[in-house]
């Protein structure tokens, strides 16, 4: 089995949040500056945590026997899909292109953008091992179903692993990220 990966901080550093003081979570949708852009950017993280919840909870629904093994084969395949598919697009285009554009606009905050980045590497591995796991654990399902109870756990532990990864990292780079695009002006 493969060891789980987590972020362990509780937050970002202090001197990252300097702008969020200023720019606290629950005022951004009021503010002048916080765009379509913004709350699509912020919609796509909500769709992210959910498709996590939902293949978890799916596996544990499996595992106490509350889903038929070809729902949850069908479901696996489609959800866990769109979960992988989707986050690997989204934070290259982080990486690529928006990590720079805020780098750019305030330079202060160029180390928790390479936090965010580096998080960015744990969450390709988890992927990759959720991607593993459950290719496996579908195709025994259907060429030998006595071996697929042995893998359930570890799809199971990665599911688990990506939505604990992604409730840190997505809330840091929420606090990071919108309070630069308000007080740079930046995506409106």
């Amino acid at each position: 089995m493969t060891q789980n990966i987590t972020v362990t901080r509780e937050g970002l550093p202090t001197e990252m949040q300097a702008l969020l003081r200023d720019y606290p979570r629950d005022t951004w949708p009021g503010h002048p500056n916080f765009a379509a852009s913004i709350e699509n950017w912020m919609g796509a993280h909500h769709m992210f945590r959910d498709l996590a919840w939902l293949v978890r909870r799916d596996m544990e629904r499996l595992l106490d026997k509350e889903l038929d093994e070809d729902v949850h084969a069908e479901r696996l395949g489609r959800f866990g899909n769109l979960l992988i598919g989707n986050l690997h697009g989204h934070h290259t285009w982080e990486d690529r292109k928006f990590f720079p554009e805020l780098r750019a606009a305030d330079r202060r905050f160029a180390e928790g953008l390479d936090v965010l980045e580096s998080d960015h590497v744990l969450l390709d591995a988890q992927l990759e091992r959720l991607k593993t796991a459950s290719n496996r654990l579908i195709q025994l399902q259907y060429l030998d179903p006595a071996q697929a109870d042995g893998e359930a756990p570890e799809v199971l532990a990665a599911a688990t692993a990506i939505e604990h990864l992604l409730d840190r990292h997505l809330a840091d780079e929420e606090d990071l990220a919108v309070p630069i695009l308000l007080h740079h002006k930046l995506r409106g």
